[in-house]
């Protein structure tokens, strides 16, 4: 009986050991706002990055990721949805997820769902109210949404919203990384990690880190990273008679800052500074997401942890005499997109072209769950997998601009509400990466150009002219 007994209690023992772990992997899911992809990870850069170098050396680097609208609210909620922007849904920064398609269970709702603890820090969406019932917990920093720490900004920011002109459009500070939002945002990271590491259930994790959005505020060590007298005007520092004029924008966004000229072209002095204070933003928010990533892998959690990293749309910085996001030329258009999956990434590049409404439906796959029949994404796991994807193209719109891009070719029409085209340009990156050569009046492109046309109607979506 004793015998017995001692074996009844090894079984239950071995039973206690032997009990799966959660199957289901956790998400470290990183957004940054305004990061265009000039890393080094995408090629020869001046910026300083070396965290987000080292993720991407462990991870997979898509180099054609394209957000669908090159604005925050409408891009962050068409991610978060896998549903595309359309001429009535998802249209400028102030998109809310909950007013613009109610119907649709978000990412964070259906890993909610299905078990996962969901916690949104930062800026994940635009509004922090908007799809509340998704997230178990939801925080952001206290204080003024520009974040100023040298007195002279704070005074002349007074209580100015993003919507009003306020302080400078830039900060040098000589402060600890804590003192502004996005050191903060990587604390309570960090902390969230220590909590969540003994839990029985996976864990979708948002970080949205703010930098490098305007104003370009960064403690002043990240300044000193750069030299001033080596940073240069882009090439593409021009805006030729062939581009539609609908294609170019006043930069309003920054037009809010003081110090920025009402009117006209900025200064040389004036634009170079802008450049030096984008990079020293860059710069910081790398070290504060290398803090996260140190974090994870110090409690053991990378084994089991898929991160992402994204930045919601590209920006501006002098291309095309342009400054901001808002506009649908590539350097708008073209997104950091960076994933690793453990076991499955090892720092390869993909050149496959992936739009935003893709990694939704990817992640999901990557959690073993089932797709929902209302997102018009296409999972990217395939390419994890090593496989080339069969998808080509991607469509993006801002405004009446509407962008098909296919292969090397980028195709924009201007069109009303019919759908019908008011304006068009045509670039062909094979023989001009910068867009300065419009195409599409050519007569030996008309073809071509009707032949666009027509495949930009049958894949922008079947709801984007419906109204309601």
């Amino acid at each position: 009986m004793k015998q017995i007994l001692s074996i009844a209690i090894l079984f239950i023992g071995l039973s206690t050991v032997a009990q799966p772990k959660k199957t289901m992997p956790n998400i470290l899911f990183i957004a940054v706002d305004d990061l265009r992809p000039e890393l080094n990870c995408y090629g020869a850069s001046q910026i300083k990055s070396p965290n987000l170098d080292k993720l991407a050396a462990e991870g997979l680097v898509f180099n054609r990721a394209y957000c669908n609208i090159p604005v925050c609210g409408a891009s962050r909620a068409s991610l978060l949805t896998g549903t595309r922007p359309t001429r009535y849904r998802f249209i400028d920064a102030y998109t809310e997820k909950d007013k613009d398609n109610p119907e649709a269970v978000s990412l964070p709702l259906l890993l909610k769902n299905n078990g996962y603890t969901t916690i949104s820090n930062g800026k994940i969406y635009h509004h922090q109210k908007d799809d509340k019932e998704a997230w178990d917990s939801r925080w952001f920093p206290k204080g003024n949404i520009r974040d100023y720490q040298l007195a002279e900004n704070i005074k002349k920011n007074a209580s100015a919203n993003l919507s009003e002109i306020g302080g400078a459009a830039f900060e040098n500070a000589n402060v600890d990384d804590t003192a502004y939002f996005d050191g903060k945002i990587a604390q309570k990271g960090i902390a969230d990690l220590r909590k969540l590491k003994n839990k029985n259930k996976p864990f979708f994790l948002a970080l949205g880190f703010m930098k490098p959005h305007l104003p370009f505020n960064a403690p002043k060590k990240y300044w000193d990273l750069y030299d001033r007298n080596s940073i240069t005007l882009p090439e593409s520092y021009v805006q030729p008679e062939t581009t539609p004029k609908e294609a170019f924008h006043n930069y309003g966004e920054l037009r809010l800052y003081g110090g920025i000229p009402k009117k006209g072209e900025l200064s040389e002095d004036l634009a170079k500074e802008l450049i030096h204070g984008y990079y020293a933003c860059v710069s910081y928010v790398d070290a504060q997401i290398g803090l996260v990533l140190d974090e994870l892998k110090r409690l053991n959690l990378e084994e089991d942890t898929i991160v992402i990293l994204w930045g919601d749309h590209g920006w501006n910085l002098g291309d095309h005499k342009l400054w901001c996001k808002h506009s649908t030329f590539e350097t708008a258009l073209k997104t950091p997109l960076i994933i690793k999956v453990p076991g499955k990434t090892n720092g390869a590049i993909s050149n496959d072209i992936v739009e935003y409404v893709d990694v939704y439906p990817s992640l999901i796959e990557l959690a073993g769950l089932k797709i929902p029949s209302t997102v018009e994404g296409k999972s990217f796991v395939p390419i994890i997998n090593g496989n080339k994807s069969d998808k080509n193209w991607a469509v993006s719109k801002f405004k009446d601009a509407v962008t098909l891009i296919k292969g090397d070719l980028f195709y924009t029409e201007w069109t009303d509400d019919h759908g019908k085209a008011y304006a068009r340009m045509l670039f062909d990156h094979k023989t001009d990466p910068l867009e300065l050569d419009n195409l599409a009046e050519k007569p030996e492109y008309q073809n071509k150009v009707n032949e666009l046309a027509a495949d930009l109607r049958a894949k922008w979506g079947k709801d984007f002219l419906r109204k309601n």
